[in-house]
């Protein structure tokens, strides 16, 4: 059953999971974008989140202040999605927000670009406290949807959680890396922790569409 929605953009981030399989180098699905608003969704005001596509952010470059409607579909488990509703219908553009048309991501909001720029950026570790009072309207810092594969023979046995990091410029002043993120391994005490190392070298970013 769809849900009925309208309400204003409070963020615009993009949608992209994690996957990890202990001491290999992630890869990623880059799935699209994901508006937080705040609004009207079924029959209650309140806070809410919208999975769309690449498409419809391209065509209306969606920012802060935009009035947005749409119909859709509630995530079958909330633990695999950081949106709330997808398999969005009838999305509209009602009220352009009063941003600018071309203002750059950054802490104070700006146009997410293409998924293809997060590709070549690549991910870095972000503190999840300064993601909540810093980075929650910025396009580049993301609570990513991370899937740990605990037995890279047996893929069905699987984790799941939820990691903050950040896609945006190195020299950003609020950013703050945290500690790295622990991996559980197949066997009891098995654990890698993940400093970014092989990143930060540049040995690339995997990708998985």
């Amino acid at each position: 059953m769809k849900v009925s929605f309208e309400g204003k953009v409070l963020a615009v981030k993009a949608r992209i999971r994690l996957i990890r399989s202990f001491d290999q180098i992630p890869t990623h699905q880059y799935q699209g974008y994901i508006l937080v608003m705040k609004g009207r969704a079924g029959e209650v005001e309140r806070d809410f989140r919208v999975a769309i596509g690449p498409k419809a952010h391209e065509k209306h470059q969606f920012r802060i202040g935009d009035l947005v409607s749409g119909k859709g579909v509630p995530v079958s488990d909330p633990n695999t999605e950081w949106g709330e509703f997808y398999k969005i219908s009838g999305l509209k553009l009602l009220e352009r927000g009063s941003g600018p048309d071309n203002a750059p991501p950054g802490p104070e909001g700006g146009i997410a670009p293409a998924l293809e720029v997060y590709r070549a950026n690549s991910h870095r570790r972000l503190d999840r406290q300064t993601w909540e009072k810093q980075c929650f309207a910025c396009p580049w810092g993301l609570d990513m949807v991370t899937e740990i594969i605990i037995d890279q023979w047996n893929s069905w046995k699987k984790k799941w959680r939820f990691e903050t990091h950040c896609y945006g410029p190195k020299d950003c002043p609020k950013y703050n890396p945290g500690k790295p993120y622990r991996v559980p391994g197949r066997a009891a005490g098995m654990v890698y922790v993940d400093d970014d190392v092989e990143r930060a070298a540049g040995q690339g970013d995997s990708e998985h569409d």
